[in-house]
């Protein structure tokens, strides 16, 4: 998809650029000197980034923002087929009009791709795999679902070496599009069931995933999560058929004396991050990298955008975070890496749920992912658009059954309250830290921490929040 210098200059147009998954396609397209243009339904702090780097990005979308030209157009899922710009691009014969997944798939095939997939864990892993490239003199290209404090808070990074760095989407099955010469997968968990349905699908997809790695190449597999492990006959099947190196990584038994080293060496906590850079040591193993040098990589690495992501204090003692963890194992692990960091702090985890069908799907499994948090605020579900239906649980019912769960021997259960009308989160963190006795309780020799945590919009509650 590389231009010619004998041609004019190549152009292509993004509807709902201001994803981070496209806004990373279209910045790749204007650093290999494509004319860049797109669309968004709102104006955001990236279609801001992406106008100030020189693309042209309109707000709404119209018929009129295609290029009057021959071009190619790119889409993302969340927008409809009576989208008036993706309907008038496709009633077009001079566009070519593809969806994100397959124009990121064609730029696969260019490189040495090194796709990484799981249900949790993908971006911390990606950059982390991204980091160890660049920093041993590799050149890597570098893709990933996040903005990264190491990539100058963007999330592409174009490099001129062989290898292309990927976080592969497993949402919509989207990874089998794309050719991997590497395929490293950290987890399999039973998410997005709006799409999959059952865990047996889920299991298939990343089957078929693997199964597109190219001949001779290599997968590196999680040993220490039970669904991936129960495929490892399949994988075989597969590896056996395409002459693929299979490397387990694991943080137990042989692998102890590994994680010691990496968990030394990370500069985040978390069992969770440990796993993620077990994964890329056996990487760097397969490409013949020292360890020093990967160890070195791995902790210089500086954290990504709303992942345990410091925002400022509150109250001049109290310290916010980010955090995008949407999923019971995404809460619960992100949970116990705060403990791990704050030890002697009270926890007070803001949490907005996210996706209608996750919720219902996973009820039971939220009602428990909140037992590392001292006290926890439940905002109203985001609704994500073009996926979202009415279903019987929602935020206040989590509340509820959190309340009923944790309760016991008449005594209350864990402070948590529904918080109705989020913009009102000063007023209902200020009241909590005075009225909940807990967070005042001298076991706790330091000040709660907050953390702001899902995958919708309240990351811009942190700002009120911080105001």
């Amino acid at each position: 998809m590389s231009s010619s210098p004998k041609q004019s200059i190549p152009r292509v147009h993004f509807i709902g650029i201001g994803g981070i998954g496209m806004s990373g396609l279209a910045r790749y397209f204007k650093n290999v000197h494509w004319a860049v243009s797109g669309s968004d339904a709102l104006r955001s702090p990236m279609t801001d980034e992406l106008k100030k780097e020189g693309i042209t990005v309109k707000i709404g979308h119209k018929a009129a923002n295609l290029p009057s030209g021959g071009a190619m157009v790119v889409y993302n899922r969340a927008i409809r087929p009576d989208n008036p710009e993706l309907s008038a691009a496709l009633a077009r014969k001079d566009l070519v009009t593809v969806p994100y997944a397959k124009a990121l798939g064609r730029i696969t095939e260019e490189y040495e791709t090194i796709a990484i997939t799981g249900s949790h864990g993908k971006s911390t892993t990606t950059a982390l795999a991204g980091l160890a490239l660049l920093r041993t003199g590799l050149d890597p290209t570098i893709l990933v679902g996040t903005k990264l404090v190491d990539l100058g808070g963007k999330n592409i990074r174009v490099g001129r070496g062989p290898y292309l760095v990927l976080e592969a989407d497993d949402y919509g099955a989207a990874f089998l599009d794309y050719s991997p010469t590497v395929a490293i997968v950290t987890n399999i968990d039973r998410e997005h069931m709006d799409f999959y349905k059952t865990e047996a699908n889920v299991k298939r997809a990343f089957l078929k995933f693997l199964a597109r790695t190219r001949e001779g190449g290599t997968l590196i597999l999680n040993a220490d999560d039970a669904p991936l492990c129960s495929l490892r006959a399949r994988v075989a099947g597969i590896a056996k058929k395409k002459d693929l190196n299979v490397v387990w990584f694991s943080m137990r038994g042989a692998g102890a004396a590994d994680a010691a080293k990496v968990k030394k060496a990370m500069p985040i906590p978390g069992s969770h991050n440990v796993s993620n850079a077990m994964a890329v040591l056996a990487l760097g193993r397969a490409l013949n990298i020292p360890e020093r040098k990967l160890l070195a990589a791995i902790g210089s690495y500086n954290g990504a955008w709303r992942r345990m992501e410091y925002k400022g204090k509150f109250q001049r003692t109290v310290q916010v975070f980010d955090d995008y963890a949407h999923h019971p194992s995404e809460i619960k692990a992100t949970l116990a890496a705060f403990r791990e960091k704050f030890p002697h702090s009270p926890l007070v985890c803001v949490f907005q749920p996210h996706q209608a069908k996750r919720l219902e799907v996973l009820f039971g499994e939220f009602m428990a992912a909140f037992d590392g948090a001292d006290v926890v605020f439940i905002l109203p579900l985001y609704q994500v658009l073009g996926r979202d239906e009415k279903l019987p649980h929602d935020s206040e019912a989590l509340v509820r059954a959190i309340e009923k769960r944790t309760a016991g021997n008449g005594t209350p259960g864990k402070p948590i309250f529904y918080l109705r009308n989020p913009k009102k989160i000063r007023a209902a963190i200020l009241a909590a830290l005075r009225d909940v006795p807990l967070l005042r309780d001298p076991r706790f020799a330091k000040p709660p921490v907050i953390i702001m945590m899902g995958a919708g919009d309240i990351a811009d509650l942190t700002h009120t929040l911080l105001q």
